[in-house]
């Protein structure tokens, strides 16, 4: 979660301006209608449409369609819905943010919760829309990488850099040097906390 709160923190500060909009969403393990495609769908246009009364009124006509929310939208209905908000003349630029999309469900299925969501991001990059941006963070799981690297014009990762491990020591070091509690431990006791906080957060 750090590194996307980093880059939400960031895009926020300007949201205020009226310069950019921003919409997250974060596929929590824990809540399985939190790991698919329509829970995805329907937090992106909710959290959208709060920034523009035109597309609160392509959401309302949706609902009206479907007999005042008596029968249920089809994912494929959210889909449209979703490019017509996106296609809104909005001021500055959009951002979509999926986080931990390795925790969206990847079961045996035709297609699964996972490779729903990918072809909805190979849509989105697809409509080459000037002003949207796509952030997603994700562990390096095989099908991620197959359908994304083709995608992306940016990636970090934290796998791959070679100066992680240091990084993490260095700031765990700066922390156990400042907080006023933990100056007090014997300087033994602050480099095995030191150490072992390193390794862990290294995925040993």
């Amino acid at each position: 979660m750090a590194i996307s709160s980093s880059v939400i923190n960031d895009i926020e500060s300007t949201c205020a301006t009226g310069l950019t909009s921003v919409a997250y969403y974060y596929f929590d393990f824990k809540d399985i209608e939190k790991q698919n495609l329509r829970g995805l769908l329907s937090s992106l246009l909710i959290q959208l449409c709060t920034w523009s009364y035109r597309g609160y009124d392509i959401l309302s006509n949706l609902y009206g369609d479907r007999a005042n929310g008596l029968r249920q939208t089809s994912e494929g209905d959210l889909i449209e819905c979703l490019k017509k908000v996106l296609a809104l003349p909005y001021r500055g630029t959009v951002y979509i943010i999926m986080d931990a999309l390795d925790e969206c469900l990847n079961n045996p299925g035709m297609p699964s919760p996972r490779e729903n969501v990918l072809q909805l991001v190979k849509e989105l990059v697809g409509l080459r829309h000037p002003d949207l941006r796509v952030c997603i963070t994700s562990r390096p799981e095989v099908d991620n990488r197959m359908v994304l690297e083709p995608l992306v014009s940016h990636t970090v990762s934290l796998h791959d850099e070679r100066g992680q491990k240091d990084d993490i020591s260095s700031y765990v070091k700066s922390v156990v040097e400042t907080d006023e509690n933990i100056r007090k431990w014997r300087e033994e006791d602050k480099q095995l906390a030191i150490d072992l906080l390193s390794q862990k957060a290294n995925g040993t």
